[in-house]
């Protein structure tokens, strides 16, 4: 504390004394406030170049692993083409004189083929109605009903039908054969009405012999 000077007042003295301290007050707190920016500066520089750092070592391990995917890639591509069979030679080459000989060899080779024939079939000519037998102005239009007829036309025979019967069965067995054999086309039925016709004019027909 100063001296106290004689006839000195001491309001003035203490109002002196106050404002020294306000100012001592005043330096140490600019120094502080000057040594706490100091300090954030400083971290904030440390700050940004750990920053720095740490975006340098991210960079070289995305290199590296960059790297690594690509030499795998490789690798896996050489086995690949290891792996691979080998493409097969190409073909030989056929000049034009070869393709010709090769055609005329194909063409003699060729069997010639025949030209099919044509079939022609023979219509059976329309038949006239042989179901109908004439006897002396009578019309018999079965078997049964010619043997009738002749039946009463005859009297010296006596047994008319029998022989009728006997003398077509044996013409039919005679004849039927040849004529399936010259038609072999036709029905039976058809068969049966060419015989009828021929049996008409047979003279194995008991009809067609004179009395």
């Amino acid at each position: 504390m100063p001296k106290k000077f004689a006839g000195e007042n001491s309001k003035a003295v203490a109002a002196r004394q106050r404002k020294e301290n306000e100012k001592q007050e005043k330096e140490q707190k600019m120094k502080k406030m000057m040594e706490d920016a100091e300090w954030e500066d400083n971290d904030e520089k440390l700050k940004k170049k750990q920053q720095k750092k740490e975006d340098q070592e991210k960079k070289r391990l995305e290199q590296l692993q960059k790297k690594a995917e690509a030499k795998a890639l490789l690798e896996k591509e050489m086995q690949s083409i290891k792996a691979a069979p080998k493409a097969a030679p190409p073909p030989p080459k056929i000049t034009r004189a070869q393709i010709e000989r090769m055609k005329e060899k194909t063409i003699k080779a060729e069997p010639v083929k025949p030209v099919p024939s044509k079939v022609v079939v023979e219509e059976p000519p329309l038949e006239e109605n042989l179901n109908r037998i004439h006897l002396d102005g009578e019309v018999a239009q079965t078997v049964d009903e010619a043997i009738s007829i002749l039946g009463e036309k005859s009297d010296t025979d006596r047994h008319p039908e029998k022989r009728l019967k006997a003398a077509y069965t044996a013409f039919e067995e005679a004849n039927l054969p040849i004529l399936k054999a010259e038609n072999p086309t036709l029905r039976l039925s058809q068969l049966k009405q060419m015989l009828r016709k021929e049996w008409l004019k047979s003279p194995q027909n008991p009809l067609n012999m004179k009395v």
